[in-house]
């Protein structure tokens, strides 16, 4: 037998975690002594710490742990219980990604001051465009509030447009404006182009927006994620050249293909 720190060498824990095992009842000693208190491991229960260290590495609680190697939950639950393990780690896999490019993107921004911008702008006059849209509200400006927003909007809208009949006949277009009431919050407004009437049914929205007489536009490549450079470089050439930012920015989405560092959208920013 091993007593309680060599069985914690051998597994590679620490005594107060074996000490945890031996309260919840997930790891209990094999013999303890009862004059001593002193905790006394087998080999063989090396296995069972083994596993237990595995299934906490997967992200299991210590409760879920302890039913399923007591064989308490059947095939079908544990089962389930990996699928949506997976599903979290996917998403915390796609939550990283995004927080990486945003920190290149804000990474790049700060190399970028007091350089020539590499961005072309061009001033446009907008011609009204009808969107059908849907708005949701976001913490603030930064790509890490708008994109968990605007994702599941557009989701949702083109599921909504395909049920009532209406075809897209254009590009994307998303805006924003100030939230009511301040603090920082935006609403944010997913739409796309169509032809349909105008209506406003259950929050789907279809409206003209109106046209702009000048706007400074600029053609973002890649992820919305790493749109914060193209932002500020747009922002420093309207500030540059004596204009004034009025009304509220767009973005109309050219190319939206699977992969998200190939998108093209335009930002479009309304000046006088």
């Amino acid at each position: 037998m091993f007593t309680i720190g060599d069985f914690a060498r051998h597994g590679r824990v620490s005594v107060r975690m074996l000490r945890h095992y031996d309260a919840t009842g997930l790891l209990r000693p094999a013999h303890v002594d009862p004059a001593t208190g002193y905790r006394f491991y087998t080999a063989a229960q090396l296995a069972r710490l083994n596993r237990v260290i595995a299934l906490k590495d997967l992200g299991f609680t210590l409760q879920q742990v302890g039913e399923i190697l007591d064989d308490t939950l059947d095939t079908e639950e544990l089962r389930g219980m990996l699928r949506l393990r997976r599903s979290e780690l996917e998403d915390a896999v796609a939550a990283a990604r995004a927080r990486l490019i945003q920190v290149e993107a804000r990474l790049r921004s700060i190399e970028s001051e007091g350089h020539m911008p590499v961005h072309d702008v061009v001033l446009k006059n907008l011609p009204a465009v009808r969107v059908a849209e849907l708005s949701a509200t976001a913490a603030g400006y930064e790509p890490g509030d708008i994109s968990p927003v605007i994702r599941p909007l557009y989701e949702e809208l083109f599921r909504r447009l395909e049920e009532a009949g209406i075809a897209p006949t254009g590009p994307g277009i998303a805006y924003y404006e100030d939230a009511p009431g301040g603090g920082g919050a935006i609403v944010v407004h997913a739409g796309v182009q169509v032809s349909a009437a105008p209506r406003d049914v259950d929050g789907l929205r279809v409206h003209d927006l109106p046209a702009v007489d000048r706007a400074a536009t600029v053609v973002h490549r890649g992820s919305m994620d790493s749109v914060l450079p193209t932002a500020q470089s747009l922002a420093r050439w309207i500030d540059a050249h004596g204009h004034r930012s009025v009304g509220y920015p767009r973005e109309v989405n050219l190319e939206c293909p699977a992969d998200t560092a190939q998108w093209v959208t335009e930002l479009q920013e309304p000046i006088a």
